[in-house]
């Protein structure tokens, strides 16, 4: 994986803001915004699972003129709004406490752009990242699993399969997983975006939450793929299945524990998940 200062941002464009919606409740403590932008026709082509940088103007410490930070588009490559040439960012506004004064600082591209209003501009510069590779079969069974805003791609991914694509024959599972129900984005009151293809005879959602959310309990992945393990490991054995990881790290190690469990032993499940990797039917996005 590269380093931030690793990218080349030589050439840049600008992104105008649509829309800035906060996606979790106005009471809640963590602010989660969904934010559209428009960028100039031809300027910024991506495809499924890409991500944008995003440059901070400055000047910033040690000297720095941009701030430069990552996001994964949430939207399809033929735009958020339809005919519309633009592209989504699913933002957490993120704060940070210092390791040895214990001060807390905002997080400054995301507060930057929790920020924004609509019709301000934005530096923009990409694609990075390794596409997510949609079969081209149709018939093909979709394995999506992601935490907090890792749902980003699979947003875009599920409107490019029922929107674009249309009819879908193999099966469209998403297991997601946030801390509360209120951080289940695109899958709340706020904005239930996925909620429209939930009469899909082939897609299902399953959500995961902490048991214990005051005391910082993890999420509860592994219950839910627990739940659904019978069919879940048939999916994986099934040589028409893609599997889409998205999220922080502890994504990776939740799903590997709850699939060895499946499996019936860590070697079991990591000669399986080599064998996916080496077909190309297990692809990650680890923030």
């Amino acid at each position: 994986m590269a380093r931030l200062q690793e990218y080349d941002i030589s050439t840049t464009f600008k992104g105008t803001v649509v829309e800035s919606t906060r996606i979790t409740p106005e009471d809640y403590p963590d602010e989660i915004r969904h934010i559209v932008l428009a960028v100039e026709k031809g300027t910024f082509h991506f495809e499924l699972g890409q991500s944008v940088g995003v440059l901070v103007p400055g000047p910033h410490e040690f000297g720095n003129k941009d701030h430069f930070r990552l996001y994964t588009v949430a939207s399809t490559e033929e735009g958020d709004k339809p005919g519309t040439s633009t592209i989504a960012l699913c933002v957490k506004r993120c704060f940070y406490i210092d390791d040895v004064s214990g001060e807390r600082y905002p997080g400054v591209a995301s507060n930057y752009l929790c920020d924004l209003s609509a019709g301000e501009e934005v530096t923009l510069a990409g694609p990075y990242g390794i596409a997510f590779t949609l079969p081209n079969d149709p018939t093909a069974n979709i394995l999506m699993i992601g935490l907090g805003t890792g749902i980003a791609p699979f947003r875009a991914f599920v409107k490019h399969i029922y929107d674009v694509v249309g009819e879908w024959k193999g099966k469209v599972r998403l297991f997601y997983g946030a801390k509360r129900g209120m951080e289940l984005l695109y899958m709340n009151d706020q904005k239930n975006d996925l909620g429209q293809y939930y009469d899909k005879d082939t897609f299902k959602a399953f959500e995961a939450v902490s048991p214990r959310p005051h005391l910082n309990a993890p999420i509860d992945l592994e219950r839910t793929l627990g739940e659904n393990a019978a069919e879940v490991w048939e999916m994986l054995q099934d040589p028409n299945t893609y599997v889409f990881v998205a999220g922080l790290e502890q994504v990776s190690d939740m799903l590997d524990k709850a699939l060895s469990k499946m499996a019936g032993s860590d070697e079991k499940w990591m000669r399986l998940k080599k064998h996916l990797i080496a077909c190309d039917r297990w692809a990650e996005l680890i923030y």
